[in-house]
């Protein structure tokens, strides 16, 4: 009798803790993807052994890229897309944007991102995708905004890389620290200026750019081929 009731709660315990697995596997992102809520490995490993590599939110993350960005000096960055490399120079006026562009670079989160909106003569815009990686990417560095950051004198010019700041209300979203647009249009897009930060400029690949910005793309914007940025690397 003894042991077919051991048995029993043992096969209870087992059913209960199956259900709650089962209940707690998957989560919405912030963006609408479907992310899973398991960590792998690696990045578990990272998340809780290196004190670099907090999650963040709207209440740690200014003071995380202020101490990140003494200790992180990079300032330039190749990034490979299925078009080809261009070469990015981050300012050093715009220290958050800097820092904070330095940070997911080296926590590899803009590998196998995309640029999912192309307007030709105008801007392509990146560092997001419709998977779950990128989705579960997000939830282990953090949901955050960054400071608005626009008065530091440069301009909307052909080939500067920019982000929103965080107190417009934009219909595609780019008040995120993830996501940043490069001004392909010739002669600028000066009408930008004051409502999104200027955080630097490409120096070397501007082909690679028009290159991505003439693709055919949808009524969204949305290019009709996926076009992944490969990898991002700190060339120094």
């Amino acid at each position: 009798m003894r042991v077919v009731l051991l048995l029993g709660f043992f096969l209870f315990f087992l059913n209960c803790e199956d259900k709650q697995s089962k209940k707690d596997n998957t989560l919405k992102s912030k963006d609408g993807n479907t992310a899973t809520k398991h960590v792998d490995q690696h990045e578990s490993k990272t998340t809780n052994n290196a004190p670099e590599f907090p999650v963040l939110d709207t209440k740690n993350a200014m003071e995380f890229f202020l101490g990140y960005e003494t200790k992180n000096k990079e300032n330039t960055v190749r990034l490979t897309t299925d078009y080809g490399s261009f070469d990015i120079l981050l300012f050093e006026e715009t220290k958050f944007h800097r820092a904070n562009f330095i940070y997911l670079t080296k926590r590899k989160y803009y590998n196998d991102t995309q640029f999912y909106r192309v307007i030709d003569n105008f801007i392509i815009q990146g560092g997001s995708s419709d998977d779950r990686k990128t989705g579960r990417k997000r939830k282990n560095i953090g949901r955050y905004l960054l400071p608005v950051d626009a008065d530091r004198g440069f301009k909307h010019d052909r080939g500067t890389i920019s982000m929103p700041s965080s107190d417009i209300d934009n219909p595609h979203k780019l008040a995120s620290p993830y996501e940043f647009f490069i001004v392909q249009q010739r002669g600028g897009a000066h009408f930008l200026n004051g409502d999104f930060t200027v955080f630097g400029r490409v120096i070397k690949g501007m082909d690679v750019v028009d290159k991505i910005a003439a693709v055919e793309t949808d009524e969204a914007d949305w290019p009709l081929q996926n076009i992944y940025i490969r990898n991002v690397e700190i060339l120094h």
